[in-house]
């Protein structure tokens, strides 16, 4: 699974603020990424939201003047009351070549099958969105946490081989004064000078790595740390359920329903109609003014017989969820895999950081020793410097296992959908 970092950070915290990981967990939630994912739950929110108020009622109110070339129906007139009219001239009909109309209309589904399973599909892309704001704030977690783990690794490294550097200075104090003595080749002091200027060398090398692990902080909290904070694992993995397939789990359940909602558009509608008109007019008999209304109100039933633009839709959203499905059942086996392999991956992890701080504590016996020897001219210099490099890159191997023990962490909690703020304080 791919993490996306930011690079730019438009505010920052003095170091001296933090005071644990909390911290820059509190401070990854008020930041832009993480506004971001809020931003879209709210707008699947709105899908939502647009989906209901579809089975609301509309009401529009209206009005015109409308010109004729020939007298038309100010409202429906029955034939009996037509020829009483006419018989009559001084009534004025209602017709007219000049007619303003005013008027409120509704319209309401009764029954459209298709508004209620799209409804049910902006649920789940409003759960989708929910869950995704909820793996992308575990993903920045884990990574704040991983590079703090790598800050940390490199901090004891980099302390490591200041150690080894003042070894080094002591031992060449000694060379020194047997090269002075005439006890000892000069080359033994061009040896022992490499040997410290390769130490700077790394030391420098592994500045610019640390550097990266700070901005990889910063740029997911505006807090540039000068130190690694420290990280106790307070609980274990919840590995029962791998709960990032959670976002692509609701969007196969909606792909499924918008596929259900496009075969549904070509069953029968019912929606209920209603009209009110007031118009007035100067009747085209006698020019007198009249003013008249009329309603209706009723049931309109209707079904497609042939839409083939309808068919289309369907196949396409059929092809939609097919393909979603398949991407899904594509990140579970990848997770099942990837969680298998990191939970043998930790198990093993715990076992070397024991068998490397073993090593550790034989390496600086054998190294006091051989410091003895070197003295005694017992072994020669590059002996000496092999014991004085194993000594570190014993130190570096443990360091190393401990920041991938808690990278290793951070990738099962993301996997599983743990909380990364119980599992580490």
């Amino acid at each position: 699974m791919g993490l996306t970092l930011l690079f730019l950070i438009p505010f920052s915290i003095n170091a001296q603020e933090v005071k644990n990981v909390q911290d820059l967990f509190n401070a990854l939630k008020s930041h832009p990424q993480t506004k971001g994912d809020l931003i879209a739950f709210e707008k699947a929110s709105t899908g939502k939201q647009l989906a209901f108020s579809n089975l609301f009622p509309t009401i529009t109110a209206y009005s015109s003047f409308d010109n004729y070339s020939d007298p038309s129906a100010l409202l429906p007139v029955t034939p009996n009351e037509s020829s009483y009219m006419v018989q009559h001239q001084e009534i004025p009909q209602p017709f007219s070549d000049r007619i303003f109309r005013a008027g409120v209309s509704i319209s309401m589904p009764v029954f459209i099958k298709s508004i209620y399973t799209t409804a049910s599909k902006a649920k789940h892309l409003q759960k989708s969105a929910q869950a995704k704001q909820q793996l992308n704030l575990l993903q920045n977690e884990a990574i704040i946490v991983s590079a703090n783990a790598n800050l940390n690794y490199l901090d004891a490294l980099t302390k490591a081989l200041k150690s080894k550097k003042q070894s080094l200075l002591k031992t060449k104090e000694i060379i020194e004064i047997k090269v002075k003595n005439g006890r000892a080749s000069g080359s033994n002091l061009l040896i022992i000078n490499n040997g410290i200027h390769q130490v700077e060398a790394t030391t420098n090398e592994i500045a610019i790595n640390r550097e990266q692990a700070i901005s990889t902080i910063e740029s997911l909290t505006g807090i540039r740390v000068t130190k690694p904070i420290q990280m106790i694992e307070t609980s274990a993995i919840d590995n029962r359920t791998i709960k990032s397939l959670e976002p692509l789990q609701q969007k196969v359940l909606a792909d499924k329903l918008a596929y259900r909602a496009e075969k549904e558009k070509l069953l029968p509608s019912i929606v209920l109609r209603g009209n009110y008109t007031y118009s007035s007019a100067d009747a085209y008999n006698n020019d007198i003014s009249i003013n008249t209304d009329f309603s209706t109100i009723g049931l309109v039933i209707s079904m497609p017989i042939f839409n083939k633009n309808q068919f289309t839709q369907i196949k396409k959203s059929k092809l939609a969820y097919s393909a979603t499905v398949n991407e899904f059942e594509k990140l579970e086996l990848s997770l099942k895999s990837q969680a298998l392999q990191l939970k043998n991956s930790l198990q093993l992890l715990y076992k070397s950081e024991k068998l490397y701080q073993q090593n550790i504590r034989d390496k600086e016996e054998i190294l006091s020793i051989s410091k003895v020897s070197y003295q005694s001219a017992r072994i020669s210099i590059e002996d000496y410097l092999k014991y004085e490099d194993d000594l570190v890159l014993e130190k570096s191997k443990l360091y190393k296992a401990q920041a991938e023990k808690w990278q290793t962490l951070m990738k099962l909690a993301v996997i599983y959908g743990n909380n990364i703020e119980n599992l580490v304080k």
